[in-house]
């Protein structure tokens, strides 16, 4: 906790809330109760009971802190809740066409978002500390806090019918962080769904992702799949995964709202020039140590080299591109099962069976592992 010091009056917090969160690069801030979403622990609940939550046991082992927030700190009176803009400047939709290219997420074409916002989060709690007279705690997504229940409760938006939060001023592209506090704050009036007879984040989903308005199945998720699952995709999901590598934006892009988005954004959420449409082909020759050089600071290094090459491969064998043979075949004796399980599903895309059958001849009598052994087999299955 930070001790505070030299408080100042109630009435004047909110004003200089508001103008140390702009000064600090925030895009919009607002004020909620921690009571204030009683509604999202049972629809969590709900979310974990039916398994659309996957793998990402987390989210059951932490789900009566992540239901109530004052389970998380009873001691909090007031949820500061705080956004900042990562809206493109192009249509991500449009490198979906490129498939020789790889789509990464927009939020992920740079810095570690966690880390930016953090550091500014804790540099504002800091200083509300210190003039409220009051303890705050920092959070950024890693902590089990429901961060687009409280913010459509502060009202800086709504959660759309893809589960996202929705701004009338920043479309579908706002990252979120939370101070909680034991200082009283009024609270801002909550937000209003203005989704309305709108489908398109629904109808635009590759995989039917979304069972019904307002309801994701994550294990259907093109972010869930490339980000969070271990193993190797499920085949039924593949061809619709197209290029897409680390993340998918087809619902948030598509989100009408998004033209009312403002084009000024924090610097370092900008994209890097070679993670806006990196070729394929650089990709798939990344070893470990080049693969954590080149992801350094950014959150991609977090789900591994081997689950990346994965991802690739995926989108080598969507591209028709015969020009990527070489690195693929070369990558059907990679270490990783995983690595050489996408690269089998990539050749039998690739080339013809005459050719897929003599790789399979030399490769499978002597492969150890059961999962990829399964992927020979199955790519020799009638289409």
């Amino acid at each position: 906790m930070i001790t505070p010091r030299n408080p100042v009056p109630a009435a004047r917090l909110r004003e200089f809330i508001d103008a140390e969160a702009k000064a600090l690069g925030f895009d919009a801030v607002a004020v909620t109760r921690p009571d204030a979403i009683a509604e999202a622990g049972p629809r969590l609940g709900a979310f974990v009971a039916a398994g659309r939550h996957g793998t990402m046991e987390w989210m059951a082992d932490t789900l009566k802190r992540r239901a109530h927030p004052n389970a998380l700190w009873p001691e909090a009176r007031s949820v500061i809740m705080l956004a900042m803009n990562y809206g493109p400047d192009e249509n991500p939709l449009e490198l979906l066409d490129q498939r020789d290219r790889a789509a990464i997420s927009v939020y992920a074409r740079n810095r570690d978002y966690h880390d930016v916002i953090k550091g500014k989060l804790k540099t504002l709690a800091q200083k509300f500390a210190a003039r409220a007279g009051a303890d705050v705690k920092v959070f950024v997504d890693t902590a089990p806090v429901m961060e687009k229940p409280l913010a459509a409760a502060a009202g800086l938006g709504w959660q759309g019918k893809h589960t996202n939060l929705v701004s009338r001023d920043f479309g579908s592209w706002l990252f979120l962080g939370s101070i909680f506090t034991t200082a009283e704050i009024a609270p801002d009036a909550p937000g209003v769904d203005h989704c309305g007879s709108c489908r398109s984040c629904l109808d635009i989903c590759p995989t039917r992702a979304f069972p019904a308005p307002y309801q994701i199945d994550a294990r259907r998720c093109i972010s869930y799949l490339t980000i969070e699952h271990k193993g190797p995709i499920p085949h039924e999901f593949r061809a619709a995964m197209g290029n897409r590598i680390y993340g998918c934006d087809d619902c948030l892009a598509v989100c009408p709202w998004n033209k009312f988005a403002q084009a000024t954004r924090e610097a370092k959420l900008a994209a890097r020039d070679d993670l806006a449409a990196p070729a394929l082909a650089h990709l798939l020759m990344l070893d470990d140590p080049a693969f954590r050089e080149k992801f350094a600071a950014s959150p991609i290094k977090r789900i591994g080299r081997d689950r990346f090459i994965r991802n690739v491969l995926i989108a080598a064998g969507n591209s028709g591109e015969s020009a990527l043979l070489p690195v693929v075949e070369s990558l059907l004796n990679d270490p990783s099962p995983l690595v050489r399980g996408a690269a089998i599903w990539a050749l039998s895309r690739l080339v013809e069976r005459g050719d897929f059958e003599k790789n399979r001849a030399r490769l499978a009598p002597g492969e150890p592992d059961e999962d990829v052994k399964a992927e020979w087999a199955h790519a020799m299955e009638p289409a």
